[in-house]
């Protein structure tokens, strides 16, 4: 029964995946029928900018936090690439939970923390999501030239620490939460996401990737800093990149 349940999801994952670049179409075709062309220049300095700042974040933040715990985080990069292009595809980084905490074990980490940090992650240490959910409110702000006062966006963070929380790794909830938050600090009007419509799906592939990763640097991170991970064998593996089924 379970197995014929599993095959319905992944079926119905499938269809979503076929039908998500009409979706995408759909979304450009209403945000521009709305706004005009005039919108597409804004939305492509959004998407670029936080394509920037993810960049930034993933190869400048969490390289500093590998260098100073003595890891390499291109070796690590290069030992879940498939998962990175899997997660690509499919905008969740979700899809690949199995996958990640198998390697990481494999890896030297050990299962208890594996089966601790990369979940609880998944809610707590949704990195791109973050970054999207500031970006997005701050642009819709500019887009309805609504000053916002530093105790409004104060208050705005603190918001988003909350609402940011009940993201799931899966795609288009960094959207949803968005609207709630939207809805919770009744700043700016919430009529401003259709705006968003049309990147939300461009956006969605980075917040993924950006979380995935995140999670994947945090769980091996925190493992070395509480001496649960056998580093022979990391190293083995991971800067070897030796095949993890072969273990």
């Amino acid at each position: 029964t379970f197995e014929k349940i599993n095959t319905v999801l992944f079926n119905v994952l499938k269809l979503v995946m076929k039908l998500s670049p009409i979706g995408a179409f759909g979304g450009m075709a209403y945000t521009i029928g709305k706004f005009g062309f005039a919108s597409l220049a804004l939305l492509g300095k959004l998407l670029l900018t936080f394509y920037i700042t993810g960049f930034l974040f993933v190869f400048v933040v969490l390289y500093l936090i590998c260098r100073f715990y003595k890891l390499s985080l291109w070796m690590l990069l290069g030992y879940i690439k498939e998962e990175i292009l899997i997660v690509l595809g499919s905008s969740s980084s979700e899809a690949v939970l199995p996958s990640v905490m198998q390697k990481l074990t494999a890896a030297g980490c050990q299962k208890e923390v594996v089966g601790l940090v990369i979940p609880t992650g998944y809610s707590f240490n949704l990195d791109g999501t973050t970054i999207y959910l500031s970006m997005s409110v701050i642009f819709l702000a500019q887009v309805f030239k609504i000053d916002l006062t530093i105790g409004q966006q104060l208050t705005i963070i603190g918001i988003l620490l909350l609402t940011s929380k009940g993201a799931a790794g899966v795609t288009g909830s960094g959207f949803l939460v968005l609207a709630s938050t939207l809805t919770a600090i009744k700043v700016i009007p919430i009529e401003g996401l259709a705006l968003l419509i049309g990147v939300d799906r461009f956006i969605s592939e980075g917040r993924a990737i950006i979380n995935f990763i995140g999670n994947t640097v945090a769980t091996v991170v925190i493992a070395k800093s509480e001496n649960e991970i056998d580093m022979e064998t990391y190293n083995r593996v991971v800067e070897k990149r030796k095949p993890w089924e072969e273990l």
